[in-house]
């Protein structure tokens, strides 16, 4: 990480309401090239509205976003895929009756060349089946061998993994996830952090959203804290404590 370069991707004054309650008040973030940027917070400070003006699903009322210095709008998720934003929600928006091949191209089918793909639409199975197995090659990912095993019968950890595979393979700008170690056992949690250091050792930043404290402080470079709808503040693991983090977090200690 290197903050004296440009910020792949800056927030600026970001604003949300709905009706009288407010998401955001005025907030900026900076993720830069090659880091893991964790973000935390309470319930109600704004983590998820933010996760969502950045990646699409919500445009804010006010504020500005850029990515590699240029201004950008999203006014859909759509938009923010194309410009190389991938986000793993939660939910983690995965097929359980597609194999991990498919799950990977859900939305993004390649076709076959010519007449085959262009008037019967026909898919081009083997080549995403293929290229499937180079991406979670590249991740190290060795807990899925097969990609032509249906998501179904996969593991917490191992649907977690398809998922970030997924958006490393079509994230080129960075990829934001979103409490990814939150249903998962030590051994799966542990796998996916290191999938998390592995995507920052490739040169891809990644906006970590996590209430685990010791994950948060494992991987991240940073740590931008979230409070009332506000940047409370940003620390990193080698100046604060994760107690003194929560203690910014809940307002019962403000930043140095």
């Amino acid at each position: 990480m290197n903050t004296t370069q440009t910020p792949v991707l800056q927030a600026r004054g970001l604003v949300k309401t709905f009706g009288r309650v407010v998401g955001l008040d005025g907030v900026d973030l900076d993720l830069y090239p090659g880091e893991v940027l964790a973000v935390i917070g309470d319930n109600g400070a704004g983590k998820s509205t933010l996760i969502k003006c950045l990646s699409g699903a919500l445009r804010p009322d006010r504020g500005e976003l850029l990515l590699d210095g240029r201004p950008v709008t999203f006014d859909r998720p759509q938009d923010a895929r194309a410009a190389g934003i991938e986000t793993v929600y939660q939910n983690l928006a995965v097929s359980p009756a597609l194999d991990i091949a498919s799950n990977l191209y859900l939305g993004r089918e390649r076709r076959w060349p010519g007449w085959q793909g262009s008037l019967l639409r026909r898919l081009d199975h083997r080549g995403m089946r293929e290229s499937a197995r180079q991406a979670v090659r590249d991740l190290g990912i060795t807990t899925l061998q097969d990609v032509t095993q249906p998501v179904e019968t996969l593991s917490g950890g191992q649907r977690q993994a398809v998922a970030v595979a997924r958006a490393a393979a079509f994230g080129s700008k960075m990829v934001i996830l979103d409490e990814p170690t939150a249903a998962l056992g030590v051994r799966e949690s542990n796998q996916v952090l290191q999938l998390v250091k592995d995507l920052r050792e490739r040169g891809l930043p990644v906006i970590l959203i996590s209430h685990n404290m010791p994950h948060v402080f494992e991987v991240a470079d940073r740590i931008h804290i979230q409070r009332l709808g506000r940047r409370a503040a940003v620390v990193t693991p080698e100046t604060h404590t994760p107690n003194e983090a929560v203690a910014i977090m809940t307002g019962a200690a403000t930043a140095a």
